[in-house]
């Protein structure tokens, strides 16, 4: 696929026989990416000056344990090596994370955000429609995070369905479980370890539940999220970030002048 997308940058030619192998070379790119969507739920462009990998994480994180048929999930085993590889490619300039889900496998979400965490390469995360639960630690763990106003995230403390041991230990493994989320969320974000525990344990929001809905506004306003914002602004945002990490690559590689050289100069 790298190859074709080298290929397509070819001129327009006035030849018929060239131009129609041009042709079907940008219809079979045009497969591939459409593939690429179906089978991942991601796509590869260059169109904008830069080469960026975007990443859809949509509907339930899926851990351990397959979910049914019928609901629509991100299967986090193909998730792990795809971020592997774009970190590894040198092609891929930043990575792109279009975010709409309601969460999922505790550990499974909290190993990918981990993993978007430790990239070096730019990461911009943009949530849309919803951030919930899981999804929380994968909004704040790109280096810059947008929601879109429109879009809602919702805190609540970890829990567990199906049967339990009632034993302090089964309530001790939760409150660790839930420390390192906290941990996780605030040392990505620039909300307090404090702030972030009272909005898990709020009593006077959710009718059946335990916790709070933050709109994009508040959510911005609580430090979870760096800013509000549309796809364009995640972009503009991930492009300024390949470019500084350009300049700042040029000038590590540029030769240092020895106090002689300097002197004669």
């Amino acid at each position: 696929m790298k190859e074709r997308e080298k290929k397509h940058k070819i001129k327009p030619v006035s030849d018929p026989v060239l131009l129609n192998e041009q042709l079907s070379e940008e219809q079979e790119l045009e497969e591939d990416r459409r593939e690429m969507i179906t089978d991942t739920g991601s796509v590869i462009t260059s169109s904008g000056g830069h080469m960026i990998h975007c990443l859809t994480i949509i509907g339930q994180i899926e851990g351990h344990t397959a979910l049914p048929s019928q609901n629509k999930t991100t299967k986090y085993e193909h998730v792990i090596p795809q971020l592997v590889a774009i970190e590894e490619e040198p092609k891929i300039e930043g990575l792109l994370i279009l975010l709409n889900t309601v969460g999922g496998d505790v550990e499974a979400g909290l190993a990918l955000a981990e993993l978007v965490a430790g990239m070096k390469k730019p990461t911009v995360s943009l949530v849309l429609g919803g951030g919930h639960s899981i999804g929380v630690p994968l909004a704040v763990a790109a280096k810059k995070s947008f929601i879109a106003p429109s879009a809602t995230m919702t805190i609540h403390p970890v829990r567990m369905n199906g049967l339990m041991l009632g034993v302090p230990q089964t309530l001790d493994y939760f409150q660790r479980m839930q420390d390192r989320i906290t941990r996780f969320v605030t040392h990505n974000s620039h909300i307090s370890a404090e702030r972030f525990t009272r909005l898990s344990m709020n009593t006077q929001e959710l009718v059946m539940d335990v916790g709070t809905v933050l709109e994009g506004s508040d959510a911005v306003k609580a430090g979870l999220i760096d800013s509000l914002g549309s796809l364009s602004d995640a972009l503009e945002a991930l492009y300024e970030m390949i470019e500084e990490n350009k300049r700042v690559e040029s000038s590590e590689k540029r030769p240092k002048k020895s106090g002689k050289q300097k002197k004669e100069s």
